[in-house]
């Protein structure tokens, strides 16, 4: 169960990321919007690994022998990417003006382009987008022999709270918290490819 937990965690972070921009670019949104975005991406989360389980199920029979290792792939793909991401250099956000008053901008009351969580299609854009890299894991749980509804259900549940701490987030501290989340959910992906890489290698034996 623990390292469904970090599994559940590392995934998250890219809808976290998300989470953490519509935050700081919004000015009191309002609590039915966040749970929207937040249910919405829970619920991709817990769907995609269901969709990678049953992939994998089908081409099993054809990949046993190397199941471990691709599994391992995966999981390092999916965290390298994630690590990647992080540490390439981004502008920083810029959020669109709400209206000038007496030559002052006021802060923005709408999220930029790409976090804008109150477009309906946006928002099943982020969605899915965040939650491709389950997929890949759904396909690893797949391969090494685990079952896939508690996993599921443990990610969809863990990546709606973090996502209602993102946007919580967002708010009060910005975006500095977004690259260090990536960070920590490329490398607990890498860790737990490698853990598995070595319980098949040495510890099976």
């Amino acid at each position: 169960m623990i390292q469904t937990l970090l599994v559940a965690l590392g995934l998250s972070m890219d809808a976290f990321a998300v989470s953490v921009s519509a935050g700081m670019c919004t000015t009191e949104p309002k609590p039915s919007r966040i749970l929207r975005a937040s249910l919405a991406f829970g619920f991709f989360q817990f769907m995609m690994p269901v969709a990678g389980w049953f992939l994998g199920r089908a081409f099993s029979a054809y990949i046993q022998n190397y199941d471990h290792w691709i599994a391992f792939c995966l999981l390092v793909l999916v965290g390298a990417k994630m690590l990647k991401e992080s540490l390439t250099p981004e502008k920083a956000v810029a959020c669109e003006d709400d209206e000038t008053d007496s030559g002052n901008t006021n802060r923005v009351s709408k999220a930029p382009s790409g976090a804008d969580i109150d477009d309906p299609k946006n928002l099943l854009v982020l969605s899915v987008a965040t939650s491709l890299d389950a997929l890949a894991i759904g396909v690893s749980f797949s391969l090494l022999g685990t079952g896939i509804w508690t996993p599921a259900l443990v990610i969809g549940v863990v990546t709606f709270f973090v996502c209602l701490l993102g946007f919580e987030f967002g708010k009060r501290i910005g975006s500095a918290l977004e690259r260090r989340a990536e960070t920590v959910g490329g490398l607990v992906l890498i860790g737990i490819g490698l853990k598995i890489l070595v319980e098949h290698l040495f510890l099976a034996r």
